[in-house]
């Protein structure tokens, strides 16, 4: 059988392009989690060797998105429903914090990168791309708290961010529930346009309890199912 071509990485920086398409393969659902990261495939596949790989490796495992453990190799991170009810409350009430922030503090030029980031997430639901949906939703919530400009706060949210974005912007949902979370980002975007600080904090609250309720129910699907080998 006729090998395909490897895929093409400008050099940008090698190892950056390799984190972004294998975080590309994590969201897209094509690496799942507790899969075993296969070096030599992921190398035949991008045309590169196995140096620029594991570097990127390690910058997913700064992420939370892959687990390094000594002599066992790489896996796709994981996390239990239960760490999720756990923690996305408190992610809920950090991010509502740096919304009143946002509020308060924003440019005009940082209100434009937010909208900007917004009409991108509308596009990509529309055009049906999970992947390109999850990287421009991952960046809307960074940017509010790079607007926010309180660096504790971010820290502690930062820490947070490493044990759920395993599942945080991975996990799938249905198109019900990905409509409801874009309608969530029209009443967030439209409280940011109106300078709403009375609102902007549960809006953000009951975005991520919404998210919560649907990577906790993509986890319990995953354990109902069982798992074959390839």
């Amino acid at each position: 059988m006729t090998q395909p071509e490897p895929e093409t990485i400008t050099r940008r920086a090698l190892s950056e392009e390799l984190a972004d398409r294998v975080r590309d393969l994590i969201i897209s659902g094509d690496l799942k989690p507790d899969d075993k990261i296969a070096e030599a495939e992921l190398c035949d596949r991008f045309g590169v060797s196995r140096t620029p790989l594991r570097e990127a490796v390690k910058m997913l495992a700064a992420e939370g998105l892959v687990t390094l453990t000594p002599n066992r190799g790489a896996r796709i991170s994981s996390i239990t429903a239960e760490e999720i009810a756990e923690l996305f409350p408190i992610m809920g009430a950090l991010e509502a914090m740096a919304g009143e922030l946002v509020i308060q503090r924003m440019t005009g030029g940082d209100q434009m990168d937010l909208l900007a980031l917004h009409d991108e997430i509308v596009a990509t639901r529309t055009n049906n791309d999970w992947v390109g949906y999850s990287r421009a939703n991952r960046a809307f919530h960074a940017t509010l708290f790079r607007i926010a400009r309180n660096d504790s706060l971010t820290l502690i949210y930062n820490q947070l961010m490493i044990r759920t974005h395993a599942v945080r912007f991975v996990a799938q949902q249905t198109p019900k529930a990905w409509d409801a979370a874009v309608r969530d980002h029209e009443k967030i975007i439209a409280a940011i346009i109106d300078m709403d600080e009375n609102t902007i904090g549960p809006l953000l609250k009951q975005h991520l309890a919404r998210k919560a309720e649907g990577v906790i129910a993509t986890l319990t699907a995953g354990k109902k199912r069982p798992r074959h080998s390839a």
